[in-house]
């Protein structure tokens, strides 16, 4: 992917685990990659198709002048954060706080923090069986979308299936949803149980009625199987209500374990 690269902006700015630090203030030198892609932009000769970097280095030094951090790490993460969600064509960043006057005692160069951080794209299936479907998948993914590390791209059409598991049980509404977040995914599923909660759902039983469930499908191209998670979700391509609303906004979308797409699976659980 195209980048830009700002190395070195030097900034006075008061930020440290010391008081004569957050007192006084120090240099820092912050350098940042900001990834994006830059055809159209070198394509049309137009800076507002591209990254205005005069804008970046100015964005960078007020928040380095107007905030306090004790560690270089945190200063790191808070502007990665800023540029990606303040430049909506900036896909990933690399960025980079060098410390050069660290009180150490001893003599060194400078001591530094580098980390990439990036949008991650992700699918949910949710569904509802209980009260007011629809309002509250839509409630839930509005819950979603007040979450500042969370962007929502595409939602599909609900669709009224039949339970799953335990078949005793009112009809679901069911559906998907396309975003993308800064999160982990262990932090988004904490957020998704939040949301859960929030509208209600009370667990008592598996596979039982639920106001609102989500549930991660993919996140990126990882796979993840810990006590808290599984991704890809572990029986998503068994599921008609999750392969339908899949094929609607994501056909092309990749299942990296079986290593077939959401539109292949569909294929392959529509002959069974």
């Amino acid at each position: 992917m195209d980048y830009i690269t700002i190395q070195d902006l030097e900034v006075f700015a008061n930020h440290g685990v010391f008081e004569e630090e957050l007192n006084l203030g120090q240099k820092f030198l912050v350098s940042a990659k900001m990834f994006f892609d830059a055809s159209a932009a070198g394509r049309s000769d137009d800076l507002n198709r591209s990254v205005n970097y005069a804008e970046v280095c100015s964005d960078i030094t007020k928040w380095m002048k107007t905030n306090k951090c004790r560690l270089i790490e945190t200063i790191a993460e808070r502007l990665a954060a800023k540029l990606l969600k303040d430049y909506e064509i900036v896909r990933k960043v690399e960025v980079t706080v060098k410390k050069p006057w660290a009180p150490i005692g001893l003599p060194l160069e400078c001591v530094s923090i580098t980390i990439n951080r990036l949008w991650h794209t992700v699918y949910l299936s949710i569904g509802s069986n209980m009260g007011d479907k629809e309002k509250n998948l839509t409630d839930g993914i509005d819950i979603l979308k007040r979450n500042e590390n969370i962007r929502v791209l595409k939602v599909s059409e609900f669709v009224t299936t039949k339970p799953y598991g335990k078949t005793d049980q009112d009809d679901f509404l069911n559906g998907a949803v396309k975003l993308e977040t800064l999160l982990s995914p262990h932090e988004l599923l904490d957020v998704i149980g939040s949301a859960e909660k929030e509208m209600g759902r009370v667990r008592t039983e598996k596979w039982g009625p639920r106001t609102l469930d989500m549930d991660i499908l993919l996140y990126d191209d990882r796979v993840i199987d810990d006590d808290r998670l599984t991704i890809p979700h572990y029986d998503m391509q068994n599921r008609d209500f999750v392969l339908g609303p899949m094929k609607e906004i994501a056909p092309d979308a990749m299942h990296p374990v079986l290593n077939k797409s959401i539109y292949e699976l569909s294929l392959i659980r529509g002959r069974r």
